[in-house]
């Protein structure tokens, strides 16, 4: 899940749940393995570059890296994986939108249909909810770990187009095509990062409370744990106190 300030807390909780049972490591193979079917060789497939720097950024073995890589060029047998995206609605109208990659379409089709309606929310069509969101690299910082100014001179000497404080966290935000630029910035200046990753980033909130933001909190949560979710979107917001009692 992306897209709002106060989930990354929880979502880099998560994720470090997710590397110790292996579902990073498997959303990760996935993406590059999808990735290099446009070409091999990172230097000339930004994607497969995005996905190889992401995949490093949590320990991935070379090894896993490689036969990923190998699988999406054809060097290697593999199952044939199809990249869907879909678009719809959760309680209080907050948009959603659900990247996935499968190898049965009708299966996942059915299942995120299905989570949708169980949890108050509803499939839409195509491009329903996607004008609602720009593509961004978004690399995200604690805010102790270095001042705005050496932040804002640094992303911004790297190519990144802006620096916003939420939520007690750094967001730097770039064009697509700049991130690994940015990032490896970042990362030179030994600049820890919690999140990185380009990702539909919303131009705006929709506030949820009660009910609305219990069920959106399920719905999000349902998603971002199905098998073949890559990444989970919203442009839903939630007070601070309201969203610390749902995390407890």
């Amino acid at each position: 899940m992306s897209g709002h300030s106060k989930w990354h807390t929880i979502k880099h909780k998560k994720a470090a749940l997710d590397a110790k049972r292996g579902k990073l490591f498997t959303r990760l193979i996935k993406e590059i393995t999808i990735a290099a079917r446009s070409g091999g060789d990172p230097d000339g497939n930004p994607r497969l570059r995005t996905a190889i720097t992401a995949a490093k950024g949590v320990s991935m073995p070379q090894d896993n890296i490689t036969r990923a890589i190998k699988r999406g060029t054809g060097e290697l047998e593999g199952i044939e994986i199809e990249e869907i995206t879909f678009e719809g609605y959760g309680p209080g109208g907050a948009a959603v939108m659900v990247d996935v990659a499968t190898d049965n379409r009708n299966r996942t089709v059915s299942e995120i249909r299905h989570a949708f309606g169980k949890h108050g929310g509803n499939m839409g069509e195509p491009n329903s909810v996607g004008w609602m969101f720009k593509r961004k690299s978004q690399i995200l910082i604690e805010e102790d770990a270095v001042g705005e100014e050496q932040l804002m001179n640094l992303a911004l000497e790297a190519g990144a187009d802006d620096i916003k404080n939420e939520g007690g966290q750094w967001t730097v935000l770039s064009a697509p095509e700049s991130h690994v630029v940015v990032l490896e910035a970042i990362q030179k200046a030994g600049i820890p990062t919690l999140e990185a990753g380009v990702a539909m980033v919303p131009d705006n909130l929709i506030r949820l409370e009660g009910s609305q933001a219990k069920g959106m909190f399920k719905l999000i949560d349902v998603l971002d744990n199905h098998e073949d979710v890559q990444n989970v979107y919203s442009n839903f917001d939630i007070a601070e106190e309201e969203l610390a009692a749902l995390e407890a």
